[in-house]
């Protein structure tokens, strides 16, 4: 990130309302592992692709950190905090240029990848808006 670049601050601050930390119990680990790893699947073949990994193994990687954070915030073991210190996601992502657009790419990939598992249907919305605020809070660039 080049330091003259100014960096965007999204208005309404991080997200307000926490996930649902009984998902968790709902899903399962194993099942939202497999959410992430459709979702970075998904992300690779996407126009934002060059944001991610490019080799199997490490967009699997990638795909189980992401899986380590969602389990922590649904209410399993704080892997990610265990293995990478505190979540800090703004700041883990203000090295990659996130603008509007690809805030929406990211969107579109996580509902592709929500469709394609038996996600509960009575927490599905719920989820959807705290996937749309916390995704505006990565937004870094206008």
């Amino acid at each position: 990130m080049s330091q003259e670049q100014e960096i965007f601050v999204p208005p309404g601050g991080p997200p307000q309302k926490p996930v649902n930390r009984e998902l968790f119990s709902i899903l399962g680990e194993e099942e939202i592992r497999r959410l992430l790893l459709l979702h970075y699947q998904a992300l690779a073949a996407s126009g934002i692709a060059e944001m991610f990994p490019s080799s199997a193994d490490a967009l699997a990687a990638a795909a189980n950190r992401s899986a380590d954070f969602f389990i922590q915030i649904m209410g399993g073991p704080a892997y990610y905090s265990e293995k990478h210190g505190p979540p800090r996601m703004r700041m883990r992502h203000l090295p990659f240029e996130i603008h509007t657009p690809a805030r929406d790419l990211w969107l579109e990939c996580f509902r592709d990848a929500l469709d394609a598992l038996p996600f509960p249907s009575e927490h599905r919305s719920e989820f959807e808006e705290f996937l749309e605020s916390f995704s505006m809070w990565m937004v870094n660039r206008a």
